[in-house]
């Protein structure tokens, strides 16, 4: 059974059709590149598949559930217990600690935090970044707020990884180092991933790529 069907999916803003009719699968565990010029519909694409934004009409059933059918709240909880979100920008709260900005969404959820606190210590050991938690994000480099960006993501655990543009303000050897990261992570933890890009590269290094134009899917 496949983790996500989307099917007709369209959405406009205003006269400006932004998606129109997009189909297609994704079974659990996959990584997919979802790759198009600025523009496309591809970041409109990913919010409504985690969402953040609504269809006009269409159909998306993740996990087995139609997610436009849910209510505010229970969308809420949808996100917070099956979707990971990774964007260009870390939106880390400045105010906040890096090990409480990871917390934030175990929190939110009323999940037991010790639980959550033992899987975020095992990742940032993983990746580097212990020696960050105790600190603001502003005292640490834009490459560990990343990382510590992709651990909240993954705190709970989600089926379901999006990343929208998450090497976009990278060079091509950092943008290979997050893609090949959050590639490894996703296998171990069996989430599946899917990655706005238009960078070419990172695209061609996923075995499954959907590429869009003008709101529609192209190949």
């Amino acid at each position: 059974m496949s983790l996500i069907e989307v099917s007709n999916l369209k959405k406009s803003f205003g006269t400006a059709e932004v998606l129109r009719g997009l189909s297609f699968g994704i079974e659990p565990g996959e990584q997919v590149a979802i790759q198009g010029a600025s523009g496309s519909g591809k970041s409109t694409m990913l919010y409504i598949l985690g969402g953040l934004d609504t269809a006009d009409q269409g159909d998306v059933v993740i996990d087995g559930i139609h997610i436009h059918t849910l209510s505010d709240d229970k969308l809420a909880l949808f996100r917070n217990h099956k979707v990971g979100f990774v964007f260009q920008f870390h939106f880390l709260l400045p105010s906040m600690k890096c090990i409480d900005n990871i917390l934030l969404p175990a929190k939110i959820g009323n999940v037991k935090e010790s639980e959550v606190k033992k899987r975020v210590l095992e990742l940032a050991d993983h990746l580097g970044v212990t020696h960050c938690l105790t600190k603001y994000p502003f005292e640490i480099s834009g490459g560990e707020q990343q990382r510590i960006n992709i651990i909240r993501a993954l705190s709970l655990k989600p089926k379901l990884l999006l990343c929208d543009e998450p090497t976009g303000n990278l060079d091509s050897v950092n943008s290979a180092k997050v893609t090949n990261l959050l590639k490894d992570l996703s296998h171990e933890l069996n989430t599946t991933l899917m990655v706005v890009t238009h960078n070419i590269s990172v695209a061609a290094s996923f075995e499954r790529k959907i590429t869009i134009e003008d709101g529609q899917i192209i190949s």
